[in-house]
């Protein structure tokens, strides 16, 4: 798959499974002991994923049950025009099973409030919706089941986990018939596009920026960095792009960034290059004058809930990429990476802002401590500011986005020149 195509699975289908992927570029002066250059970021993103058995059935509508994915703003997902997307596995003609990906674009599902007419103190007390029941999408009215009753009834039993009229709108995308369906693997999500808006087209009106948008950004700079020979002509790192799933829930999984994924590339890449060399340590010797940049977005400063954030560190939107420090180590930013980072952008010209929670609220983390402390790779934590953080629609700066773009394309191509010129008594 070509690059272009990758930008398209991260900026347009969305809602793709990208479970992990790492990507990287040979360099032309390689010796024993050089290091890595690498950004990692996640593409996963809160949301409701459908149940082994979503069927359900209440008061005359046919319903999908859901569970819930990380920690999402999820009263952001009602009155939505929502429909699914996500991997299934089809039987073949000759008998082979086949992985393919599937979305629906129309609208398909949907998830209503209750009127207030029915809940005259919801404006006052809050919208508080029990996710287990309150959650759960419409599908249909059950009269459209029973008038295709008679046309399944050559359905096997284990579709019966799931509505007949839903697999025969999945089989009809997929162009296959339903009793080749052998298993499903989908999402819920909102069927509005990505759009710019405000009032000089200066936002980003989308879903899951959290965290495509960095994973885009890190994608296209390594890409446009090593677009000719002559940019790795002088070049004694290696660039690297990892993009990991499951950092919502953690990053425990076989895909997240909790598994050995990414060293296990590095370490076997080391070893294909190091050719005939026969000393110990080689892959040590690469995390040592390794660089990671863990890219996440950021809480951009709310106008509204401006004493959510501390008063000297309120990340705006347009103002560049936010470097984020924790003293309790949520993020790896030590006070030497974050030199390093911020001295990139002060030789382009792209302006860096800095984040640190306040005492008295709790602070999230990102893969950066995890990657950070499976090897000891010196790391920086940074990213995107942005709105609605985990809504089902967020809100970043266009302007930021290119600012993001042209701050990692001069990591790859300048890091290791500004690397050489600290020197630092451990």
């Amino acid at each position: 798959m070509g690059p272009k195509a990758w930008w398209t699975i991260l900026l347009y289908t969305k809602y793709v499974f990208l479970s992990c992927f790492c990507h990287w570029r040979k360099f032309c002066r390689y010796t024993v002991g050089n290091g890595f250059h690498v950004i990692a970021a996640h593409t996963d993103s809160p949301c409701l994923k459908l149940k082994p058995k979503s069927a359900s059935s209440k008061s005359g509508y046919l319903m999908v049950n859901v569970q819930t994915y990380g920690s999402g703003l999820w009263h952001t997902w009602f009155d939505r025009d929502l429909s699914v997307a996500g991997r299934v596995i089809v039987r073949g003609s000759d008998g082979s099973f086949m992985h393919k990906l599937v979305k629906i674009k129309r609208p398909l599902l949907r998830v209503p409030t209750l009127a207030i007419h029915l809940d005259r103190t919801v404006n006052k007390d809050g919208f508080k919706p029990n996710l287990e029941s309150h959650l759960i999408p419409l599908l249909s009215t059950k009269l459209e089941e029973t008038s295709l009753e008679s046309k399944e009834k050559s359905t096997s039993s284990s579709k019966a986990a799931h509505h007949p009229l839903f697999m025969r709108v999945l089989s009809d995308e997929l162009n296959c018939d339903v009793d080749d369906i052998m298993s499903i693997e989908l999402n819920v999500c909102d069927t509005q596009p990505s759009c710019l808006g405000g009032g000089n087209n200066e936002f980003i009106f989308s879903g899951r920026l959290d965290n495509l948008a960095s994973s885009y950004c890190a994608l296209r700079a390594l890409i446009d960095s090593c677009k000719s020979s002559g940019d790795l002509s002088s070049e004694h790192a290696i660039r690297m792009v990892a993009l990991f799933d499951n950092e919502e829930v953690g990053s425990d999984s076989v895909q997240g960034a909790g598994a050995p994924t990414m060293f296990q590339a590095m370490r076997r890449i080391v070893s294909c290059l190091a050719n005939e060399y026969i000393g110990e340590g080689a892959f040590e010797r690469a995390i040592r004058h390794s660089f990671l940049v863990s890219a996440d977005m950021a809480h951009g400063v709310h106008p509204n809930f401006m004493d959510k954030h501390e008063e000297h560190h309120r990340p705006e939107l347009q103002k560049g990429l936010v470097i984020k420090h924790n003293a309790n180590q949520r993020y790896a930013t030590s006070g030497v990476t974050a030199f390093l980072f911020k001295e990139i952008g002060k030789n382009h010209n792209l302006p860096t802002q800095e984040f640190v929670v306040r005492n008295d609220m709790g602070c999230g983390s990102t893969i950066g401590p995890i990657l950070a402390s499976g090897v000891g790779i010196r790391t920086v934590d940074c990213g995107i500011a942005q709105l609605s953080m985990h809504s089902v629609r967020e809100i970043c700066g266009k302007e930021d986005v290119d600012i993001a773009y042209k701050h990692f394309k001069a990591f790859y191509q300048t890091f290791s020149s500004i690397d050489k010129k600290l020197q630092v008594d451990f």
